[in-house]
């Protein structure tokens, strides 16, 4: 397994694991799956920010994913940023989701970044987990502010000081 930059090339795989958690899980808060033409959009305005987008592969497949983008889109947060990372479920519990996400700071700090937030849906303990171990710290809790699945969801937010 290797972690490089991401291509275009590589964006079937990334859209095969984001449209898998919106499908499946309460990670990404959409309903709906997307399509190339809109992860194609993504990656090409995250190189316009020099933002980057980080994969894992194996053998030419893509087996997670990280990134990160602006927390907010006000200029007193133009210090923070907030990474996503996401894993294909058969490729779990191998250490690739703290590889990606460490793979991150580097390059935030290189921005003159000075955090990074994280936004994890309460009940998934294993990101929660992750999150710690990484250095991240639990610093708000918002109860039911999002809903899938005909649930309400309630967001935790963490972060790590670069």
């Amino acid at each position: 397994m290797m972690l490089r930059d991401a291509v275009e090339a590589d964006l079937g795989g990334i859209l095969a694991i984001y449209n898998h958690a919106v499908l499946n899980s309460t990670a990404i808060w959409n309903d709906t799956p997307t399509d190339l033409a809109n992860r194609v959009a993504w990656l090409r305005d995250r190189r316009a920010k020099a933002y980057p987008v980080i994969v894992a592969e194996d053998g030419g497949e893509v087996l997670g994913y990280a990134s990160f983008g602006d927390f907010r889109p006000f200029e007193g947060f133009r210090i923070c940023v907030e990474h996503s990372v996401y894993v294909a479920q058969a490729a779990r519990g191998r250490g690739l989701g703290r590889a990606l996400v460490e793979a991150l700071f580097e390059p935030a700090r290189a921005l003159g970044k000075k955090v990074m937030i994280g936004g994890v849906t309460a009940g998934n303990d294993a990101s929660l987990a992750l999150h710690a171990r990484l250095g991240f710290i639990e610093t708000a809790r918002m109860p039911g502010i999002g809903i899938k699945f005909g649930r309400r969801l309630d967001l935790v937010l963490m972060q790590r000081e670069l």
